[in-house]
């Protein structure tokens, strides 16, 4: 006799279903532009993909369009802050984190692109 453990508990918003640890993870849902890539920064940290999924389309729906006319998106990142961590902390932790990764990767050397080399003969 064989059992089959399912990792996969409930659909997310977009029909997929989310494994254990997507349900045990904090996301921070984030306002940025897409005309600019500016962002505005962290609006909330929400335990959960599904929930963020939700309480994304919350901020979308209370949206105005003067403000989505302008390019103002929200998308959900995963984040190892805790939810309910406090939006401007968290945009502070989130700037310093991409700072980290931009220093980092400019630090690495540069590794040839040889798929692009090869597409130019």
């Amino acid at each position: 006799m064989r059992a089959v453990i399912s990792v996969a508990s409930k659909p997310s918003a977009n029909g997929f279903l989310l494994t254990v640890d997507e349900n045990n993870a904090s996301y921070a849902i984030i306002c940025y532009n897409i005309r600019t890539y500016c962002s505005a920064g962290v609006v909330a940290v929400i335990g959960g993909k599904h929930q963020a999924e939700l309480e994304m389309k919350k901020f979308e729906d209370a949206q105005n369009s003067s403000h989505r006319h302008e390019g103002w998106r929200y998308l959900i990142d995963k984040t190892d802050l805790k939810a309910g961590t406090n939006p401007a902390e968290a945009t502070m932790h989130r700037e310093a984190e991409l700072e980290r990764r931009e220093s980092k990767a400019l630090l690495e050397p540069q590794r040839p692109n040889f798929l692009s080399q090869h597409r130019h003969r």
